[in-house]
């Protein structure tokens, strides 16, 4: 059947279009036609609309006589010159709205929407615009022309096409083509008129079908919003997040690895029915504040639709979707190629790194992984973005792609509201500006003229630092490095790191420390969590602001940490992830909030309270229990049997026994679905009593710090030099334990690695471990590619 459409029709049903028809109908509605008529099989739901052409918009031009008009006024159009470009913008824009549509396309406007009508009146619709340089795999040109939304009757409608058509002139268009080496006269604009879903009534947000900023491929990143979308879109509101794996996913376990509850605080909902303005926003209510505006089913749900789309276009996409509240299904809006981290694979890439640090001035969400610094410059109105000159840090409420002829100015851009998928953050990706969204009263915070570093290199939370920090960059070429006889392996505490350290070489993560997920992504003492509300106010207040959007304080703390370990454990699938209980001293202990409460006072902290001896200890065993249970549902109830347990600083077998057995207790049976237990070898008696250890355990991971420390007597926190200086993991005496530890692991056909940093630190010791034959190292994430290339030229 010849299904080509006439390139010189004036609107066509979305149902009759493909993703050829990019020329005739833009990118954005093209793909809506190619999901309509390829994917309701496949149970997406997309509303029904119809297309004006490029055709049509082209006559609309000419009829009226503007194509040379428009022509001559931009042909010396300094984009660079904002007040020459607003102006310029602003007379073509009139030029558009004051010409009258040509009769045929009135009449074919007319004739589509009847039909679209025909079941229900009382329908309202969006209307979109649609570039045919638009939604490109290496031109997003998000945001660039308007979308109206509630339009209601053939005469809104036929007002609304023209103003869209205009909008291919908004100075933010104008200057995104010149950015992306578009002539003005090969762009063309579709109009897209669209059933609206009720969300209104409902939530709605956007999803990647990869990390945005890491460019990890393995998840589907959803964020979601009470109300329409273009708050999400347009960086209106701090949105829920989710992240969704895609391999549990269609392995039918339980896939969401992580959320973050955004502060939700504004909706945009429909206006009363004779407002000029057709939506409204309104503040939103503080119980659904602290609520997801999602359900998990509904997650679930929409990471399910998203594979199904990138299955189908065989490309990373972001996708608008929304939730109708009435009808209570989800829908998608549109669906657009990923622009930025799709593309830059294979690419040699920077990896930025702050030498020394300040005090942080405030934190928001990163978008992007660079650094930039530079004098504040607050502006609070787009009037005011001519102020900002090349090299400044943009400081606003928010931005929108009208401030795109500046963005690219500036160092840095820092917000007081916005997500990780609004327009302005994929423009910044796309111009490779690092910014921070999200950040609460920054305005107010930041002072005019103030030198500040932006930094989005230290994972999800960007931070702006007082003063003008060095910083270090580094070039990294991905690619295969040559085979060596021991693995590498990596070490990981923070999860907002892992997608971005799993795309290093590695072998999986010989250290993944949990100690580093309580105090990063929970903060607050585990007792204090059990003994809630049964604690004083000020710390009973601290715990309830921290457990938000969670059905209790103690659910929060194993969901944290669930979501923490899983995020890790997912990155580097299904490659092992040893994940080491909690190992922190009493005096780190002591600084989680409620910590002082609980902890005792103790003299040499790194002797005392720690590792398996607080495990068993009547006192602390209901806070173990925590970790074991979400250590049990990563592994059983998601699937993520790559996640071994390890237990750090074991002094005795009797310690041995129980703790194994505490763990059995607590669903963490050895050899159950696979579980390894690994020990942390890092007391002389487990090395002098290695075969006997061995029977409580399937291998050992040699913590080299600890074990340098209690072997040649030294405190490794000792500042004194003479002290400093003999601290040396390749002392004769550590070569004697860590041989009989080596030697007693292959007699017994067990597991052995050393995850400390003594291997990277002396190459001759990695040398010698390698010979003594260590199965694996597992080294920080910034050594691992010159370490390995060292090696390889050793071997």
């Amino acid at each position: 059947m010849n299904r080509a459409v006439d390139s010189n029709a004036y609107v066509v049903p979305f149902e009759q279009l493909r993703m050829t028809d990019v020329e005739i109908v833009g990118g954005k509605n093209a793909s809506l036609g190619e999901m309509i008529s390829q994917l309701t099989r496949a149970s997406v739901s997309v509303p029904a609309g119809f297309a004006t052409t490029a055709q049509a918009f082209r006559d609309f031009l000419q009829l009226n006589h503007l194509s040379a008009r428009i022509a001559q006024r931009l042909q010396d159009l300094d984009i660079d010159d904002v007040k020459a470009l607003a102006v310029a913008g602003s007379e073509i824009r009139q030029w558009i709205i004051d010409a009258p549509l040509p009769p045929r396309l009135v009449a074919e406007i007319r004739a589509h929407f009847e039909l679209l009508q025909k079941d229900a009146a009382e329908l309202s619709f969006a209307v979109r615009s649609s570039a045919t340089a638009e939604d490109l795999p290496d031109a997003s040109f998000a945001g660039q022309q308007e979308s109206y939304l509630n339009i209601v009757g053939i005469d809104q409608i036929l007002d609304r096409v023209k103003h869209v058509f205009a909008s291919l002139y908004n100075d933010r268009a104008i200057s995104y083509r010149v950015h992306k080496g578009f002539t003005h006269a090969e762009v063309a604009l579709s109009v897209g008129v669209q059933r609206m879903v009720r969300s209104d009534v409902g939530a709605a947000g956007v999803m990647f079908t990869l990390d945005t900023e890491s460019g990890f491929k393995d998840v589907v990143f959803i964020t979601s919003s009470y109300g329409l979308g273009e708050t999400v879109v347009q960086g209106a509101v701090n949105p829920d997040e989710f992240y969704v794996f895609k391999p549990t996913l269609a392995s039918g376990h339980y896939p969401i690895i992580r959320r973050s509850l955004g502060s939700k605080l504004v909706k945009m909902e429909f206006a009363p029915p004779n407002d000029v303005e057709r939506v409204k926003t309104v503040d939103v209510e503080s119980a659904q504040r602290n609520c997801y505006s999602l359900t998990d089913e509904d997650v679930i749900q929409l990471a399910k639709y998203a594979v199904i789309i990138e299955q189908h276009y065989g490309r990373p996409m972001d996708i608008e979707w929304g939730k109708d509240g009435r009808d209570g299904k989800l829908y998608i809006l549109q669906a657009r190629p990923e622009t930025v981290k799709s593309q830059a694979s294979g690419k040699l890439e920077q990896r930025f790194k702050l030498k020394n640090i300040a005090p942080v001035l405030a934190s928001g969400r990163a978008i992007g992984q660079k650094i930039g610094a530079g004098p504040v410059r607050v502006i609070r109105d787009v009037s005011e973005i001519e102020r900002v000159q090349p090299g400044d840090v943009l400081v606003a409420d928010m931005t929108d792609p009208n401030w795109e002829p500046v963005m690219k100015r500036a160092a840095a851009i820092v917000t007081n509201r916005g997500g990780r998928t609004c327009h302005a953050a994929i423009i910044a990706r796309e111009l490779g500006v690092p910014a921070v969204v999200g950040c609460g009263e920054v305005t107010d915070l930041l002072r005019e003229g103030a030198l500040v570093t932006v930094s989005c290199a230290e994972g999800d939370e960007g931070k702006i630092y007082d003063g003008l920090l060095d910083m270090e960059v580094t070039e990294i070429e991905r690619g295969d490095l040559p085979a060596l006889p021991v693995k590498i392996m990596m070490n990981v505490g923070s999860p907002q790191l892992a997608f971005d350290f799993c795309q290093l070489p590695n072998a999986g993560v010989g250290l993944a420390r949990l100690e580093f997920i309580i105090n990063n992504n929970i903060g607050v003492h585990p007792k204090a969590v059990l003994d809630y509300p049964e604690v004083g106010p000020d710390l009973k207040k601290a715990v309830e602001s921290i457990a938000r959007g969670h059905a209790s304080p103690r659910a929060f703390y194993v969901d944290k940490l669930t979501e923490g370990i899983a995020t890790i454990a997912a990155a580097f699938y299904p490659k092992p992830v040893i994940v080491r209980l909690s190992d922190f001293k009493s005096n780190e202990y002591k600084k989680l909030i409620g910590g002082s409460r609980y902890e005792p006072d103790e003299e040499n902290p790194m002797l005392g309270f720690r590792g398996a001896a607080r495990y068993i200890s009547e006192d602390f065993a209901p806070a173990f229990e925590m970790e074991c249970i979400a250590l049990k549902r990563v592994r059983e109830e998601m699937g993520l049997t790559n996640v071994e347990v390890m237990v750090p600083f074991v002094r005795t077998l009797a310690q041995a026994e129980r703790v194994v057995a505490l763990l059995e207790k607590f669903g963490l049976k050895r050899g159950a679905h696979g579980l390894r237990l690994i020990m942390m070898c890092e007391v002389p008696s487990n090395a002098i009593l290695a075969a006997e250890f061995l029977q409580y355990f399937d291998g050992f991971s040699i913590g080299s710090n600890d074990l340098t420390q209690l072997t040649l007597g030294l405190d490794r926190d000792s500042g004194m030099p003479l002290l400093a200086q003999d601290f040396d993991e390749r002392d004769l005496a550590l070569r004697f334990l860590l041989s009989r530890v080596i030697d007693e692991c292959k007699r017994q056909n067990k597991y052995v690695g050393i995850c400390g940093q003594g291997p990277s630190d002396h190459l001759d010791f990695a040398q010698w471990l390698t010979e003594a034959g260590i199965m694996s190292m597992s080294l920080n994430p910034d050594t691992i590619i010159d370490t390995w290339r060292t090696l390889a030229k050793m071997s």
